[in-house]
């Protein structure tokens, strides 16, 4: 399909010679570039998963101190 776009000045000259330094055509990068912007956004939506939430007890422990990653990093090394 043909069809005419306003692209910036500057970006179809770094276009044009990235395709040329991989020997393609000006259309074939922009075609691949469209096909991984597409394909990202469709592999964002099916990669969404529901993260549990933890909806009760009292907190950190008592020996956590919770203003301090590293307090929470070594509590959760602990654990595994």
């Amino acid at each position: 399909m043909k069809t005419t776009l306003d692209l910036d000045d500057e970006l179809v000259k770094r276009a044009k010679a990235r395709a040329a330094r991989e020997r393609k055509s000006l259309t074939a990068l922009i075609e691949e570039g469209l096909r991984l912007r597409l394909r990202r956004r469709s592999a964002l939506r099916a990669a969404t998963l529901d993260l549990p939430v933890f909806r009760g007890g009292r907190g950190f422990a008592p020996e956590i101190d919770p203003s301090s990653n590293r307090s929470i990093y070594d509590a959760a090394d602990d654990d595994a």
